[in-house]
């Protein structure tokens, strides 16, 4: 077969080459700056080199105010005085934290105001040599309040079950073991053989008032002094080693007060999903609750003598790290879960203490 022959059509000038490039110059310049996300390039020294108009639109700066700055003005304390390091060591190490993936983080505005973030960051090295950082920032505010106000729904949904549970559930309870115990009286004053089993009836009954009223309380923990966190970790250690007959204790060095309610019921909640996971999904036979202030912050530990994670976590088992990782981020901290060497898993929630919260 013959081969085809190139076209012969003269080559395109130097003026058509240049109207070429700045055409395809001009449509790139066009996507950025038509995006919705806010899209910001920064060079090695973190300088700001671009914006488009929605990073104008998300920050309040106007592109003339931030091009030439370093792109840590955009971003709260502590991250601002610790960005550049970040940076320096991906360039002087090449191990990648950030670059490649996305991440939710905080920024903060022109008027001060904090609000969250998705951030992705891709890198490119130019024909010259010169390596340039893109930042693509999502904003979260929205989503955040929704997951919020889903939260809260579940919150308030919780203590109303845990109320009926207590007013209505316990009671009854309470009325069938009082006429079952004056039965097995009666039955033992007569002589009956059957009072021994009405007498374990009433064991039963007991038992499951206790069951009842502890699971009331789960469900709606009282936390609303500073002590109070203290106090509701000690009953969730004392009343899983009675439900699961299992070791559970809670240590704490110093007294941990935690003055903001709010702050105390969601590392309340955290501790619950974890020792749950640790009892139901880890067949753990001994957990240790510890809660301490280190580092300028509360940090909430659940450790255990589980199966560990598994390689494949089992269908509908992730949503309870998902919910202790929201909660946390509720709080401006986060949630590590990591196997222990000497098998199990531990459960680390590190929360900064709020400025009116000073450490002791």
């Amino acid at each position: 077969m013959p081969k085809k022959k190139p076209p012969t059509g003269p080559a395109p000038s130097i003026a058509e080459l240049q109207d070429a490039l700045k055409a395809s110059e001009q449509r790139a310049a066009a996507i950025v700056e038509t995006a919705v996300n806010a899209i910001i390039t920064i060079d090695e020294n973190c300088i700001i080199e671009t914006a488009n108009s929605a990073t104008e639109r998300l920050f309040g700066y106007r592109r003339d105010e931030i091009i030439g700055r370093n792109v840590h003005m955009l971003m709260p304390q502590p991250y601002r005085d610790r960005h550049n390091g970040y940076v320096q060591n991906y360039l002087t190490t090449g191990v990648r934290r950030i670059i490649g993936m996305g991440r939710e983080a905080v920024a903060q505005r022109k008027d001060g105001s904090v609000f969250p973030i998705d951030l992705s960051v891709g890198e490119a090295v130019l024909p010259s040599g010169r390596r340039i950082f893109t930042g693509i920032i999502r904003d979260l505010t929205e989503r955040k309040r929704l997951e919020d106000q889903i939260l809260h729904i579940s919150e308030e949904e919780q203590a109303r079950i845990g109320q009926d549970i207590h007013d209505d559930l316990c009671q009854q309870l309470a009325a069938i073991g009082c006429l079952a115990r004056v039965a097995q009286k009666n039955l033992a004053a007569a002589g009956s053989p059957e009072a021994d089993s009405v007498d374990e009836i009433v064991r039963l009954i007991s038992r499951a008032n206790t069951r009842a009223r502890e699971t009331s309380r789960g469900l709606m923990p009282v936390v609303l002094d500073s002590g109070g966190l203290m106090a509701a970790l000690q009953e969730l250690a004392d009343s899983t080693a009675r439900a699961y007959e299992i070791g559970c204790d809670f240590y704490y060095d110093n007294p941990v007060e935690v003055e903001n309610n709010q702050l105390a019921v969601q590392l309340f909640r955290i501790a619950q999903e974890a020792v749950s996971n640790a009892v139901k999904h880890g067949q753990a036979r001994r957990v240790e609750i510890r809660l301490a202030r280190q580092s300028g912050g509360i940090v909430l530990t659940v450790r255990d003598d589980g199966a560990g994670i598994p390689d494949r976590p089992a269908h509908g088992t992730g949503m309870g790290l998902l919910t202790m990782n929201h909660r946390a981020q509720m709080m401006g901290g986060s949630v590590t879960v990591s196997p222990r060497p000497t098998g199990g898993t531990q459960v680390t929630c590190t929360i900064p203490v709020p400025a009116k919260e000073p450490i002791p």
